[in-house]
Parts: C-alpha cells; structure tokens; sequence
C-alpha cells in the first residue's frame, strides 16, 4: 500500500519536488483510471509523465540490495 502524500497536498508543489515513488504511484492510478478522466486528470497524468521522461524515467541496474524496478508500495 502506498504510504505518501495525497494529491491534495502534491498538487499544491511542482512536479518536480515531488518524489520518485510518488510519480510512480499516481502515474499507475491516473494510468488505470485513464478512461475515465476528465480534461483536468488527463493534464496532470501528462505533467507526471513528463517529469518522470525528464528525470530520465525509472529503468535502473539491479544491485544485491535493490531490483530494477521502482516500488513504491
């Protein structure tokens, strides 16, 4: 289960101070509501998006303490 931040609070700071596994998470839950998301969701999925393409995106090497994929749960 995600323990962070809420959208409340995330959505008053740039996109850019918010945290690794705080853009991993509301990109999977805007990901899977994206049918269902008005103009003003489908803007914020794209900001999200765009700050995890410049951060270079979430790939990394696997090392004995961590795998190569961001969890944020």
């Amino acid at each position: 289960m995600y323990v962070g931040r809420d959208m409340t609070e995330l959505s008053m700071m740039p996109k850019k101070d918010w945290s690794d596994k705080e853009l991993a998470h509301f990109h999977k839950s805007l990901q899977q509501m994206t049918p269902y998301l008005n103009s003003e969701g489908v803007t914020i999925h794209r900001e999200i998006i765009k700050e995890i393409e410049q951060r270079g995106g979430f790939n990394r090497e696997a090392d004995y303490e961590h795998g190569s994929q961001l969890h944020y749960d």
